[in-house]
């Protein structure tokens, strides 16, 4: 755009020069109106021309009036307007650098030549050289950066790209829709070249408010008309918004200034400075650059040692070295993840009303990864959107999918779930659209976008993407909801593979005895049969995992946890009949038995139940610890329901529990021995059913698992604590395991069989589970002890097996299902109203996807393909934010019609090509921009700059900005040696207000303080509730996590200065500075001064000035006398925290010390980043 307008002044020009020559002027002589005029016209016209509202210093060049003012014939230096033109400084030169025109040498020459031969007007222009001067004169429109702008603001809402709002067939987003037919409402809004007979100016100039657009809102400013005017006026030119134009890597500028840019970056900023008149700052000095590059890159203070060695190295790449060094550290990969947490909504919790727990933290840790291994960004991307897609795709590369499954997620009763799994797939395009694309595609859920090109199919073309996970609409409260892996840390992966291997290693041995164990257990069994008919039978049962048991042979009580447990028969007399093995006891729809509390069980326990039951109607309880509720049975249990068997856990009968029961019911009055399995994964799949030792066809009948279980109910045999009908029958050998039995182990318990009538049966007639008892009875009690050895060590090594895997973090994670789940676009974004079905696809103002298979996996190969203009431009924008505060693009979050015009375009698509060209390296594009003169500026700032550039958006000095909230915490744990610096793990729970949670939260909730080193972990590890997050970063302005932000906010207010005085952490991280002070002077004999300077440096890395070290010198000297006058309340104080304190400190030196060093991490430039 602004090459054509540019190319039409250059033929105004060209055709006033023609004009002029034409007029017979053939001499060589140099004249004003043929040779200077010209020049004047295309760089000086548009401020000192006919045009009065835009005339500057009342200076016009077109007409004879300067020559008396600004001329000297025959003298050039003494002429004014030479003087301007031929001017050094950029400041004063003419026209200014800001206006992006300059006279070549060339023309300077000319000027020159043209005073000192007199300064000869020429002839007069006529008419038509006067139009074209007018029109040549004229500031030339660049549609995107000025007039897209206005429109967006201002007009889009009505007349953009929502075609269900749009409002008098006017769309004013594309050519066609200004400059066309509008049909029966007429003809085109703009007419190029004619700003009076376009309809849109007439609009926006009306008088009456009734007519003027916009309308109920302010009126367009004088500037934004006059803008309008010129560009409806230069022909109304259109092109593409710039984001969605792939970047083409432009030429490095040469630099005016050759000796101040370190590398390319330098070069762009300064062609800016230049155009504007402004000169970069001063490289600021060696302590501060050295403090900023290191909390930039590390989120922590440099130590002491690090400043004075690059103080005293002289080496020109000492700087270089430094950068080297911190891009190595493993608190680079932290600091960078700190940003990446936000952007992906990462927290400890779910969210919503009851904000439950869950376990995300492994891929916390794969992120802290990721960036200190240098994973080059595509592949960082490509992993978290898809990685389980990826060929033969590991551990790792399923753990960083869990990126879209950091959404809130909903565990409510009573919710629709068809709802919810709307809400996550919306949550997954706005998260994603933003963070990759820099769009906002959520404003397109229920209509078309008002602003940017995006259709409200093509946003649920783009869910179809993520819409096609087995999730559940009601997730888990209190634990992770599937999908879920087990996700062990390398540490656990390696004891895994260490228990696997003596697992192999036991099995071989126990295969290589197998001949012995069977010649052994042969002769064991004829020594039964021998002696059947004088000895009692000998028996066994499987123990292992048995909590509760109940043999009901004439004796209610029964074993839990190994030992003896009393019971209660309630409403009747005892009655026992001859059982499956022993006696059983009766039931008669009234009695049952009450067997008191033993260890209770939950919906994310394993746990086995077993009874042997003769049933003489189709309902009844087999045994149970269930209450009733206000929305029906509370509690588990087994039950007969209309002769089937039902395995039922409920917090609500509903829409609490999970529940299944089998398809075939089971033949009345008549032994059945019944065992029901499940595994803790809160769904029927995890359920199982076996009738006599078979595994039975199941239905599902609930699966909307969410609040916990309760387990408060007695355990009843024969009835439950609600409505549902008592037991008619019989009952035997009640048993309860605390994990899942095998089908081979189920087998086992059903068989009523005692050892010794098994091995009276021919092994070709014994049933699986009459074989297996017998073999397991043989190995537990009767096999030599060099098989038991053997024997041992196998279930041994099987146990420890189950036991580390059981204690493997989870981690939510991204799974496609087949079929795929159908997508529609919804009415209105109303969940229950879709209309037509959709299918993956990306917005069709970004280049389309290659042909094949549309799924997330090439989503993100497409994401990072060349051909995308967006993802490189908002990335390096991002990373530039860091550095700097705000991005080349303000608007971080939005790069479409709303956003901001970049600062620097040339530059970020110079830094997005090169990225990519880098393969994305990350650690390279850092190292870019931090060892730039740009960013080694100092932070000064002079009057003259707050003027021109207040938000430093010309970037002419460094950026000062108020650390982030992670940064203030871990600096004060870092300067006084309190800090944990221990990569990755769980989150901890560092000091908070008593009873933070307390008014928010379900019983059962409680904060977890941790203790010991935990305590004193980096922020960023900190245990994260969305609905309550630690008030100390929230105060800060750290996200809330709810959603994603990508956009950082930093306020100032009397809260923040108060938490750093008074909170626990800062009070206990002072007087550890103290200490830490206190302990170095005893050693080096250092007077106060020299105490405090050692603080001060600590926090700030520089010395305090004289008069600041005299403000805190007194300080001390107060504090001191006031605590050696009241040692109580310096023991009050120093015994703030859980750390030890270094008791052979005199308590009021330390307590004095304390406050100086809380003084200093208060201290603003403590808190600042320079």
């Amino acid at each position: 755009m602004e090459k054509r307008n540019f190319s039409k002044a250059l033929l105004i020009i060209a055709s006033l020069l023609i004009a002029m020559n034409s007029n017979g002027q053939t001499t060589d002589t140099l004249t004003y109106t043929k040779d200077i005029l010209p020049i004047f016209t295309s760089t000086c016209l548009d401020c000192h021309g006919p045009d009065e509202t835009r005339r500057m210093l009342n200076l016009r060049l077109d007409t004879q009036d300067f020559l008396r003012s600004h001329v000297v014939p025959g003298d050039p230096d003494s002429s004014l307007v030479f003087q301007r033109v031929s001017e050094d400084d950029m400041i004063r030169i003419m026209p200014p650098s800001s206006s992006g025109r300059t006279l070549s040498d060339e023309q300077v020459k000319k000027v020159r030549e043209w005073i000192e031969e007199g300064a000869e007007w020429g002839e007069p222009l006529n008419a038509v050289q006067q139009a074209n001067l007018v029109q040549a004169a004229q500031r030339q429109v660049v549609f995107a950066r000025e007039v897209r702008p206005i429109l967006s603001r201002n007009c889009f809402q009505c007349h953009g790209p929502d075609n269900q709002n749009r409002q008098m067939g006017l769309r004013l987003d594309t050519p066609e829709g200004y400059g066309g037919d509008r049909g029966h409402f007429g003809g085109p809004a703009v007419i190029p070249g004619n700003p009076e007979g376009s309809l849109l100016f007439q609009r926006i100039t009306s008088e009456m408010a009734e007519v003027r657009t916009p309308r109920d809102r302010e009126a367009l400013t004088a500037d934004e008309i006059e803008t309008i005017r010129l560009w409806i006026d230069q022909g109304a030119q259109w092109e593409s918004h710039w984001a969605f134009i792939p970047p083409e890597k432009p030429k490095i500028p040469s630099a005016a200034d050759r000796d101040w840019p370190r590398n390319s970056i330098d070069n762009f900023i300064l062609e800016r400075l230049d155009k504007e008149g402004i000169k970069p700052s001063e490289e600021t000095d060696k302590a501060t650059l050295i403090r900023r590059v290191t909390l930039d890159l590390t989120g922590l203070p440099p130590t002491l040692e690090e400043v004075d060695a690059f103080l005293a190295d002289d080496d020109p790449k000492a700087y270089e070295k430094v950068v080297d060094r911190l891009l190595q550290s493993p608190r680079f990969g932290e600091r960078m993840a700190v940003e990446w947490l936000d952007a992906s909504r990462y927290a400890d919790t779910n969210g919503y009303q009851t904000d439950g727990e869950r376990s995300m933290w492994r891929w916390r840790d794969w992120v802290i990864n990721a960036y200190n291994i240098n994973m080059p960004f595509d592949q960082f991307t490509v992993e978290q959107l898809a990685g389980d897609m990826l060929p033969n795709a590991t551990l790792d590369q399923r753990i960083a999918t869990a990126f879209n499954r950091n959404h809130s997620l909903s565990a409510e009763g009573g919710i629709v779930p068809e709802e919810f799994l709307v809400e996550y797939a919306v949550d997954r395009v706005a998260t994603t659209s933003t963070v990759w694309l820099g769009l906002t595609m959520a404003c397109a859920r229920c209509h078309d976008h008002k602003f940017d090109p995006l259709q409200q199919k093509e946003f649920y073309e783009f869910s179809a993407f993520f819409n096609n996970i087995n999730e559940r609409g009601k997730g888990f409260k209190y634990v992770n909801s599937p999908p879920f892996i087990m996700a062990p840390t390398i540490d656990q992966q390696a004891q895994l593979e260490e228990m696997t291997q003596r697992l192999e290693a036991a099995n071989l041995a126990f295969e290589e005895i197998k001949s012995d164990i069977n010649r052994e257990q042969e002769a064991w069994e004829d020594s039964l049969i021998r002696s059947a008919d004088v000895d009692a039978d000998v028996d066994w049962n499987l123990k292992q995992g048995l909590v509760v048991h109940h043999a009901l042979d004439g004796d209610i009580s029964g074993v839990h946890a190994g030992q003896v447990a009393e019971a209660s028969l309630e409403n009747g007399l005892p009655h026992f009949v001859k059982g499956r093995i022993g006696s059983a006891a009766s039931f008669d729809g009234d009695r049952y038995i009450n067997a008191g509390n033993p260890q209770s069980l939950g919906y994310e326990d394993e746990f086995s139940l077993s009874a042997w039951i003769y049933s003489t109607s189709d309902n009844g309880v087999v045994f149970s610890r269930a209450n009733e509720g206000d929305q029906g049975e509370v509690g588990w249990g087994v039950y007969i329901e209309d002769g089937k068997v039902r395995l039922n856990l409920s917090t609500r009968v509903l829409d609490d529990g999970v529940a299944a029961e089998t398809v075939e019911p089971i033949q009345l009055n008549r032994w059945h021995h019944v065992m029901a399995t499940y595994d803790g994964s809160k769904t029927p799949g995890g359920m199982r059913v076996y009738i006599d030792g078979v595994s039975q066809e199941l239905e599902g009948l609930l699966d909307l698992v969410g609040n916990r279980l309760p387990r408060r109910y007695p355990l009843l045999i024969g009835a439950s604590g609600s409505s549902k009908p008592n037991f008619h029958g019989n009952i035997d050998d009640v048993r309860i395991y605390d994990r899942v039995l095998s089908p081979e182990e189920v087998a086992v318990v059903a068989t009523a069989a005692t050892v010794s009538d098994i091995a009276g049966i021919e092994k070709f007639e014994r049933t699986e589970g009459q074989s297996e008892k017998i073999r397991l009875s043989f190995l537990n009690q009767y096999a030599s002890t060099r098989v038991r050895g053997v024997y041992n060590k196998l279930k041994e090594a099987e146990w420890e097996l189950k036991e580390l895997q059981e204690s493997f973090p989870t981690v939510m994670v991204m799974e496609e299902m087949t079929p795929r789940r159908s997508t529609y676009r919804l009415n209105r974004g109303v969940y229950d109203s879709p209309a037509e079905e959709v299918f993956a696809g990306t917005p069709s103002i970004l280049p389309p996807m290659p042909e094949g298979e549309k799924n997330r996996l090439t989503f993100a190969k497409w994401l990072v393909s060349a051909d995308n203009p967006l993802m490189s431009r908002v990335t390096v924008n991002r990373f530039w934010q860091m550095y700097f505060g705000t991005g080349l693009v303000k608007t971080s979050d939005n790069f479409g019609s709303q956003g901001e015009f970049p600062s620097h375009p040339r530059l970020l698509d110079w830094l997005a090509t090169d990225f990519v060209e880098s393969g994305w390296d990350v650690k390279n594009l850092q190292r870019q921009i931090v060892t730039s003169a740009t960013y080694r500026q100092s932070s000064a700032v002079t009057p003259v700059m707050i003027e021109r550039d207040p938000e430093n958006r010309l970037l002419s000095r460094a950026t000062r900005m108020r650390m982030p909230a992670q940064m203030i915490r871990d600096q004060a744990l870092a300067v006084s040696g309190l800090l944990t610096e221990r990569l990755g793990g769980p989150s901890v729970g560092p000091y908070q207000p008593e009873g933070l949670w307390d008014d928010i939260v379900e019983r059962g909730q409680e904060y977890r303080l941790s203790s010991g080193e935990d305590l004193y972990r980096r922020s960023l590890y900190t245990f994260w509730k969305r609905t309550r997050p630690a008030p100390a970063m929230i105060t800060f302005d750290s996200s809330t996590r709810e959603t994603h932000i990508v956009a950082p906010t930093r306020t100032n207010t009397p809260l923040q200065a108060l938490n750093l005085m008074n909170d626990v952490t800062y009070v206990e991280a002072a007087r550890a500075l103290g200490e830490r002070t206190l302990q170095r002077g005893k050693v080096n004999n250092s007077a106060v001064k020299q105490n405090i300077t050692y603080m001060y440096r600590l926090a700030s890395s520089r010395a305090p000035s004289g008069d600041v070290q005299s403000i805190l010198v007194s300080a001390y000297e107060n504090y001191l006398a006031e605590y050696q006058a009241d040692r109580a309340a310096a023991l009050l104080l120093v015994s703030e925290g859980q750390s030890a304190r270094d008791q052979t400190l005199d308590i009021a030196q330390l307590a004095a010390y304390q406050m100086v060093a809380s003084l200093i991490l208060n201290l603003d430039g403590t808190i600042t980043r320079d």
